[in-house]
């Protein structure tokens, strides 16, 4: 059982100050956009352990503990794959952790994006690679051959795209703008079944003329930010759709992504809800704090709002043109209190729980690792299973403050007792 030491990762969209606070540290006036938990080569979590977490065990013990130590948790696993992952991680994903747990602070909208399910993952990883495509090069898709499903949960109110709208609802949005340029993706929505039209106005969107389709997006979003502004300007049941529209507009003037946009479910999450991406569906996030979770893949394709490449065949391959109401997720407690996210995967497995003081301690399931992650309060983890290195103490505790997570291996028998929430990331396998 370890307490992780995470690396943040500075993008252009993040929060300067949601993070910080939720750390309890100084802002650095730098975005702070996400907070990675896990064993992902590009940024693992750093092991802190013995003395210098402050946790358990003697000064001996850590100093025994730590004459070769590993250094992240990457390397851990590196080390004895079946022995934090269990048998069953492993021979199921490979000597990996196959999820990544993350906090992601939006200031600001992220790209518009898709991602692959299993098989076109594989297909598009081996024909990039077969084709000598650098896996660093800026018009590479597939950077391995995993999917990437995710769920977010949000901490604080959360705004996000996700998924198509229907395509009457979508004619009626756009005809609101009362912009000549829309006018032709109206008319195709209004007349063509709901999937063909879907596709015919996002590829027609992303293939345009670019000045023309700057000076529509830009006309787009001044009319966005008008209805939005105005409570009798006729918005009527798209007020906050045409508000989220006019940000984004604003972040991202001319980019044929603002009219992409338009077509998908705005979604406002409260508190605690979630909201589910499986393959194929477009979305984006706009603002707010949350724990988000996800298969441990870098497989990103774009639709808009990014300066990145956008590959329009391929993405027209991927994007699933089906709408709906977007997968917002309510959590389901169960006979222990544990309440969990439900997904149709098996990378990962998402819950909470929230403990009060002289409560019993509970236990928390030892087949699969897990990444414990503390949100409010303090949370103070038991171990009754593995000794410390040295140690004669056949018990350990390590206590998480609000924003401070611990990594637990498979077969670790650990209860939790405390004052707070806490997330539990493991595998469903």
């Amino acid at each position: 059982m370890d307490r992780l030491d995470n690396p943040v990762r500075a993008y252009a969209w993040g929060s300067t100050t949601a993070i910080p606070e939720l750390l309890g540290t100084e802002p650095t006036g730098e975005p702070q956009a996400e907070l990675w938990m896990g064993a992902h080569p590009a940024a693992p979590s750093r092991l802190v352990r013995g003395a210098e977490a402050g946790a358990y065990g003697t000064v001996a013990d850590a100093q025994q503990a730590s004459q070769h130590p590993p250094r992240t948790l990457a390397e851990l696993i590196d080390r004895d794959p079946e022995g934090e992952l269990g048998p069953s991680v492993v021979g199921e994903f490979g000597p990996r952790l196959p999820f990544l747990l993350k906090l992601l602070a939006a200031a600001s909208p992220l790209s518009l994006q898709v991602h692959p399910d299993r098989e076109q993952a594989r297909r598009g990883f081996a024909d990039e690679e077969a084709r000598g495509v650098p896996r660093d090069a800026a018009h590479r898709n597939y950077k391995d051959a995993q999917h990437k499903p995710e769920l977010l949960c949000a901490l604080t109110p959360f705004e996000g795209l996700c998924g198509f709208r229907r395509a009457a609802e979508s004619a009626e949005l756009l005809a609101g703008l009362d912009v000549d340029g829309l006018q032709p993706y109206v008319d195709i929505l209004r007349a063509s079944p709901e999937s063909d039209a879907l596709r015919e106005v996002l590829t027609a969107v992303l293939t345009a003329d670019p000045t023309a389709i700057a000076d529509t997006a830009a006309a787009a979003g001044d009319s966005a930010a008008r209805l939005a502004d105005d409570p009798g300007a006729g918005a009527g049941a798209h007020t906050n759709a045409y508000a989220a529209y006019a940000s984004i507009a604003r972040h991202y003037p001319g980019d044929p992504g603002v009219i992409a946009a338009m077509l998908l479910n705005h979604v406002r999450l409260r508190p605690g809800e979630a909201l589910w991406l499986g393959a194929g569906v477009p979305h984006a996030y706009l603002h707010g704090l949350g724990v988000e979770i996800m298969a441990n893949s870098d497989n990103v394709l774009r639709c808009g709002l990014t300066p990145k490449h956008i590959d329009v065949p391929e993405l027209l391959r991927i994007v699933r043109f089906e709408s709906g109401d977007p997968a917002v997720l309510r959590p389901e407690a169960d006979p222990s209190g544990e309440e969990v996210y439900e997904t149709p995967i098996d990378e990962f497995r998402l819950s909470r729980r929230t403990f009060t003081p002289g409560a019993p301690a509970l236990p928390l399931p030892a087949h699969t690792p897990q990444i414990l992650l503390c949100t409010d309060g303090r949370i103070t983890l038991h171990s009754n299973s593995r000794d410390c290195p040295g140690s004669s103490q056949p018990q350990r505790e390590l206590t998480l403050e609000r924003g401070r997570s611990a990594f637990v291996p498979a077969g670790e028998e650990v209860e939790a007792t405390g004052d707070g929430t806490l997330f539990r990331a493991t595998v469903a396998v």
